[in-house]
């Protein structure tokens, strides 16, 4: 399927998720992954609603000098995108150990958690920005100590946000959910969707 906002561009995912690549396979995009490393440390003064609009824009921003001086001249839209999950006003990263995504599973148990993804799309060529923070809230089960240690014992855990992904086998654990499915996973396809149908559709291909 061919969208009028990527006719004539090249699409770079800012991003080495697996989740957000078959995303936007999902949809049809044809793109070429470039992933962009970050400071992701969050600044005192700002929300975690700034600090993942302020990342994912980072991100974003640090693909598109990738493209400087690249020949030959090609349109270029870069997509990038940040998550966080929120309990208590606290944010949760990714678990680095077994036992730090135990903890973790023990914090959201019986609990409504709030994910929160910032998205950035950038164009290249015509230097506009969008930014948006998209927020899902979710309710977990009450885990029992035996279905966390099997939950982490799995693996899957480690390399998500709040150390655990709605796509997997962590999908039992949610009694519902409050906003959009796709957010939860990495990437909100209904905004980001509108973010790029705000882009310009046409373009004239410079001179030098």
């Amino acid at each position: 399927m061919e969208h009028p906002f990527i006719k004539n561009k090249k699409i770079i995912l800012a991003s080495a998720s697996p989740r957000r690549a078959e995303l936007l396979r999902q949809i049809g995009l044809k793109f070429e992954v470039r992933p962009s490393a970050v400071d992701e440390g969050k600044n005192k003064s700002e929300s975690l609603k700034e600090y993942v609009k302020r990342v994912a824009l980072s991100k974003a921003e640090g693909a598109a000098e990738t493209c400087r001086g690249e020949r030959p001249f090609a349109p270029t839209v870069i997509i990038a995108a940040d998550t966080i999950v929120v309990i208590n006003k606290k944010r949760l990263g990714k678990p680095e150990s077994p036992e730090s995504a135990t903890a973790m599973l023990k914090r959201l148990s019986g609990r409504c958690h709030t994910v929160m993804t910032g998205i950035a799309v950038c164009d290249t060529l015509t230097k506009k920005k969008i930014t948006k923070v998209v927020e899902t809230k979710v309710w977990f089960k009450r885990l029992t100590a035996e279905e966390i240690a099997d939950y982490v014992r799995s693996g899957e855990p480690i390399d998500k946000a709040g150390g655990y992904g709605i796509q997997g086998r962590a999908a039992v654990f949610v009694r519902k959910i409050e906003g959009d499915y796709f957010n939860i996973v990495g990437l909100p396809l209904y905004t980001l969707y509108k973010m790029l149908m705000a882009l310009p559709l046409n373009y004239i291909k410079p001179s030098c």
